[in-house]
């Protein structure tokens, strides 16, 4: 291949002077142990470098509240690190969200409600089929996350 392009080109000279260096490509850590990269709990992998207090909000079902709830009944201080608590401090942390009803059984239980709330055809039920604000909100002026895009009416002028 190569002689077939000095065949057809003819030789081909390059002055060094001119040539930039090649970047730097990013070499891969050599492989050795595995390193965990966040931790999980409740079946999440929370972030490492916040405070645990906020970690534990990624989790579905979980706010400031409950956060500081769990933190308080573990005992462990909610400006630790994710990555600074230690195995067993890990462990009560997970044994304690277990208690609650979080992520996938959580949204089926609001999903099951909602779909309760349409089988019998209540206001809210009905509100929720149309894609209309539930809970009392006028839709004269807003609720455009409900309604979706505004579609102009046609011959209707101000």
């Amino acid at each position: 291949m190569a002689s077939a392009l000095t065949s057809q080109f003819g030789r081909l000279s390059v002055d060094s002077s001119k040539l930039r260096a090649a970047p730097k490509q990013a070499t891969l850590p050599a492989r050795g142990r595995l390193q965990i990269m966040n931790a999980r709990v409740g079946g999440v992998e929370i972030p490492n470098a916040k405070p645990i207090e906020y970690s534990l909000q990624y989790i579905y079902g979980i706010g400031h509240t409950t956060a500081k709830a769990i933190l308080v009944d573990t005992g462990i201080d909610g400006t630790r690190r994710t990555r600074d608590l230690t195995e067993e401090d890990l462990t009560t942390l997970r044994e304690e969200v277990d208690k609650y009803t979080t992520e996938g059984d959580l949204r089926r239980y609001v999903n099951l409600n909602i779909k309760r709330l349409k089988e019998i055809q209540c206001y809210r039920g009905r509100r929720h089929i149309m894609g209309l604000p539930v809970r009392g909100q006028g839709t004269k002026n807003n609720a455009r996350t409900r309604k979706g895009k505004g579609v102009a009416i046609p011959g209707k002028k101000k």
